[in-house]
């Protein structure tokens, strides 16, 4: 047969078999109410001035706060003992057991159980109030003390896992297992793209060749079960942004376009055939990538902005791959309509040595954390920016090891942390919630990361219950079965 005349030839057990599913899928669809196959099916509501993704679900079930999100990612557990949750009395018990009364019995990790005791250490680290409010801050973030009139700080966050990779993945995909959609895919498949140039879903992590830190893996910005278009795309440090972007030497535009529009007419014979949804998704990345083509490289130029932008978020500012200028690209980022942006910087993790590691990673990070909600109050995007910093849990008001007034390390610690959020409707210069007198269990306000999430995609205008898809036989959503918005941070 010539490839010329080429013929799709289908056999009788392809036949039944499509045959079979069509039929059983007519059969399973009058079995269930209709709201409930609209909450899985992708729809499209023409009401919204959005540039959707084919695959979209695409509802707002109330006017959102929030267009966007910046979710500055700390890796490792940042203590919230020695940055947001000053706790007095730890000094005035220092090198004393924890109480029974404060521990209840509650699990502690590996790393210390085998200690013959558990000595309370405290802070090294002073506090001073910021700003009008007078929020509290370690003087290891002098910067973000400085913004504490524009951001909430929350002293009442617990998490289930107490080890690092089931509580990273539980604050990206609301489970400590594998395979959920991450954050950002959820508001993807919610919203779908406000821009037809970029992703809506876009990954900086951080580099640092001195303290790198635990790995990442890719699947916390996988768009597990949902459609592959949802899925985050890693913007690269060094050479190509996306890897990919650019077209092989010699392959003009013209070519390129040609060849696109070709593979594009084979692809659209094929979903003619199978109707797979993941070839029109196919389809939607290749041309996505041809515009990113010219979008991107301008994305990654900072050759516009000014000496006192720069200046603002720090000497590491035009260092590829530094947080300061992966801060200056989300706020790039967001005025171009990316839709949820993923920083990730890692090296937290301070089981022992945390007098002296501290102190530098926190100064990677305030300058340019606080530059960049300074940057976006000031260009009038945090009205509708939602801006999360924190980690995925914190830190023992116990040492692991002896307890020292000057060098001392901390174990994990998921009880009762801190992080802090700033605009799109959160209420700024205020604190919410509070940990024990120890920093060790919650005592006001229980936020747990269900309750956070069920927030963020509140201040998007998305009702966290009822943002579900249909997966082996259940609806699923980010919040799972849980989840409360904490209706007392916000406007």
């Amino acid at each position: 047969m010539s490839c010329h005349q080429y013929e799709a030839f289908h056999s009788r057990r392809a036949f039944i078999a499509q045959s079979g599913l069509g039929l059983g899928s007519a059969a399973l669809a009058s079995l269930f109410p209709r709201d409930l196959l609209a909450a899985s099916a992708p729809s499209v509501s023409p009401s919204l001035p959005l540039s959707v993704s084919p695959s979209s679900a695409s509802g707002l079930h109330f006017p959102p706060k929030a267009k966007r999100v910046i979710c500055l990612f700390q890796s490792g557990g940042p203590s919230h003992l020695d940055l947001l949750d000053e706790k007095p009395l730890l000094s005035a018990r220092f090198n004393e057991d924890l109480p029974d009364s404060v521990r209840r019995g509650q699990r502690i990790t590996g790393m210390v159980a085998s200690q013959a005791r558990l000595a309370v250490q405290p802070s090294k680290f002073a506090f001073q109030p910021g700003g009008q409010c007078g929020t509290r801050i370690s003087d290891l973030l002098p910067h973000t003390r400085d913004i504490a009139d524009d951001i909430c700080v929350l002293r009442s966050l617990h998490t289930e896992a107490i080890n690092h990779d089931p509580a990273i993945t539980f604050f990206q995909s609301g489970s400590q297992l594998p395979g959920r959609p991450s954050m950002g895919a959820w508001v993807d498949y919610g919203l779908g793209r406000l821009s037809d140039n970029l992703p809506a879903f876009v990954v900086l992590v951080s580099v640092n060749a001195k303290r790198s830190g635990q790995g990442l893996l890719a699947r916390l910005w996988g768009n597990g079960f949902l459609p592959s278009a949802h899925q985050g795309v890693q913007f690269r440090s060094a050479g190509e942004p996306v890897l990919y972007l650019n077209d092989p030497e010699g392959l003009t535009r013209a070519r390129r376009r040609a060849m696109l529009d070709g593979i594009g007419e084979l692809n659209r014979l094929q979903h003619a055939q199978s109707g797979d949804p993941e070839v029109e998704t196919r389809i939607a990345q290749f041309e996505l990538a041809y515009r990113m083509q010219a979008s991107v490289p301008e994305l990654m130029d900072l050759k516009g902005e000014s000496a006192a932008t720069l200046e603002s978020y720090g000497p590491d500012a035009q260092t590829p791959g530094s947080f300061a200028r992966n801060c200056l690209l989300a706020r790039r980022l967001a005025e171009r309509g990316v839709r949820f942006i993923q920083l990730y910087h890692r090296d937290w993790d301070h089981h022992g040595g945390l007098h002296d590691s501290l102190p530098h990673i926190a100064k990677d990070v305030d300058q340019p954390s606080a530059a960049l909600v300074r940057d976006l109050k000031q260009r009038g995007l945090l009205d509708d920016t939602l801006v999360i910093w924190g980690g995925e849990f914190g830190r023992t008001p116990y040492a692991q090891g002896d307890a020292h007034r000057e060098k001392y390390g901390r174990d994990h610690h998921g009880k009762a942390f801190s992080i802090w959020m700033a605009g799109a409707g959160i209420k700024p210069g205020t604190t919410y919630g509070a940990s024990d007198d120890f920093g060790f269990n919650v005592a006001e306000h229980p936020v747990h990361i269900h309750d956070l999430q069920a927030t963020i995609l509140h201040q998007l205008g998305i009702d966290h219950e009822r943002l579900t898809y249909r997966f082996q036989g259940r609806q699923f959503r980010l919040t799972d079965v849980h989840g409360h918005v904490v209706k007392g941070i916000l406007t």
